[in-house]
């Protein structure tokens, strides 16, 4: 079995920074695409920003300038760092990781971190 584990939400000003982490722990033999997906109240989940083994990465149009995704891949971890914050941007924040188990690769998510943009 595979954990994911978010940290690093909270409260912050319009303007301000967060930085998310992300910990994959488990049976895993390697992990191919790690992302970080948003959920805004009355709203689905959405594609934040993803970032490959190869350290290529996606971001949605409404991130781009403003986060940065990272990973260690001798860690397992995938972070996000997210500055000139918005309060659009006020959401539940979730990981998600492709992990190779064995001869199967499968998703897995994390239990989510909340992010508030508010004066």
């Amino acid at each position: 079995q595979v954990q994911l584990v978010e940290s690093g939400g909270g409260l912050v000003q319009p303007g301000g920074s967060l930085r998310l982490s992300c910990r994959a722990s488990g049976s895993i033999f390697s992990i191919n695409t790690m992302g970080w997906y948003r959920q805004a109240p009355r709203k689905g989940r959405e594609l934040v920003a993803t970032i490959r083994s190869d350290s290529s990465t996606n971001y949605a149009d409404a991130v781009k300038g403003r986060f940065t995704i990272s990973r260690d891949n001798a860690k397992n971890t995938v972070a996000l760092e997210m500055n000139s914050l918005k309060s659009d941007d006020t959401a539940a924040y979730y990981c998600k990781a492709i992990v190779v188990t064995g001869a199967l690769s499968r998703q897995y998510w994390g239990q989510g971190t909340q992010v508030t943009v508010s004066s």
